[in-house]
């Protein structure tokens, strides 16, 4: 099993200064494979990841000699994440790759270990330390929580500020959970995580919303700056760390959610939300993208399967809000508005989170194989549940 744990580094300047080269000439490997790429596709020639790595490494010597004062993983992991782009691409995963740009792009850079054979533990931990390739030790703000051999690290930059991300191979054992229990969740806008167990509602933090007024006034303050200006440069780097502090509290917050989440349920089961269909709604979007959907379910599928525990992805067309959790009755009728109602059939009333949670939780036996499971799906074959992928 492979995990990555992202750390904080406390760098010198000179550290930081070769950080900074570092991520240029992978930027710049990275801005050269693509247009040699380019431009053999053009020549009807059949371009790939190894041969661009091999191109590179017999012109560098004469052509671009300031490439060998960094370490050699950095122009070579460059290529890969190209050869990767393209992949992702020509499978539909994503778009086609664009040329990076300084101050624009992410920058970042990736040592491998076992790279070169004369040195195979290029990368080594020790406490809260780090060896890197060429640079050397480097102080880090905490320890590698996960014992196991190292695979590769990734510096980058967010803001001023730059962690190294640990890519570590660890024994995979197999877990079985300690619990046995099921616990429905169902996510939402007002309150980010509603549990069918009776634990109290988990709040969002929605930190854009919090700092979105700071936001604007320092994209402002930005904008008037001169071009090329030191003012320009202070100016950018506070609205940077802005937006890093709304992306670190939004993912504390996830964090603890799903860790407390596998630690205390067996099995999961939430919904599988049109979160693209759900961001096109304006009114909504802003609010939708400061929750993190998808990061939500990204992290409870990697802890849930470290704890033993199982995750299920209730159908799309599942209707666990408008089900009565206690006749099983729907309420065709029931608004996106309405936030508690009561069933006609039994007299119950339900808040509209709670119920949705009770009935995502009795998903796997009531859904499958229920007449009105098989009604809220359009009338067809009713789905099973699908555990994640």
């Amino acid at each position: 099993m492979t995990l990555a744990h992202r750390i904080r580094l406390v760098p010198s300047a000179d550290q930081e200064a070769y950080f900074r080269k570092a991520c240029g000439v992978a930027r710049f490997a990275y801005n050269w494979a693509l247009a040699e790429w380019q431009r053999q596709h053009a020549a009807s020639k059949h371009p790939n990841e190894i041969a661009m790595r091999r191109s590179l490494n017999a012109v560098k010597h004469e052509q671009f000699p300031w490439m060998r004062e960094v370490t050699k993983n950095a122009p070579q992991q460059a290529i890969k994440n190209l050869g990767r782009a393209y992949a992702n691409f020509f499978a539909k995963r994503s778009k086609y790759p664009l040329f990076k740009k300084k101050g624009k792009s992410r920058d970042a850079f990736r040592a491998d270990n076992g790279c070169d054979t004369r040195h195979p533990d290029a990368v080594l931990v020790d406490g809260k330390r780090a060896k890197l390739p060429v640079i050397g030790w480097v102080k880090m703000r905490e320890e590698v929580r996960f014992a196991g051999q190292i695979v590769s690290v990734t510096i980058s930059r967010e803001a001023d500020a730059w962690h190294a991300s640990f890519t570590v191979e660890v024994p995979e054992e197999p877990a079985a959970h300690v619990l046995t229990n099921t616990v429905g969740v169902d996510l939402g806008v007002s309150a980010l995580a509603t549990r069918s167990d009776g634990s109290p509602k988990t709040l969002a933090p929605k930190p854009l919303r919090r700092y979105l007024k700071k936001l604007k006034r320092l994209a402002r303050a930005l904008s008037r700056k001169q071009r090329g200006s030191a003012n320009r440069v202070k100016a950018k780097t506070t609205l940077a760390r802005l937006h890093a502090r709304i992306g670190h509290i939004r993912h504390d917050a996830l964090h603890k959610l799903t860790t407390d989440l596998a630690r205390n349920a067996a099995t999961i089961v939430i919904e599988d939300l049109n979160v693209v269909g759900m961001l096109a709604n304006r009114k909504l979007s802003r609010a939708i993208a400061d929750l993190g959907f998808f990061e939500f379910r990204r992290q409870l599928e990697y802890k849930n399967a470290m704890a033993g525990g199982a995750l299920i992805v209730a159908d799309r067309w599942y209707p666990s809000s408008k089900l009565c959790s206690a006749c099983n009755v729907k309420n065709a009728l029931l608004t996106l508005s309405e936030r508690t109602w009561t069933c006609v059939s039994c007299g119950a009333s339900h808040d509209r989170d709670v119920n949705a949670a009770v009935n995502l939780a009795r998903y796997p036996e009531s859904w499958a194989g229920s007449a009105c499971g098989a009604e809220g799906a359009g009338g067809g074959s009713h789905p099973a549940a699908k555990p994640a992928a």
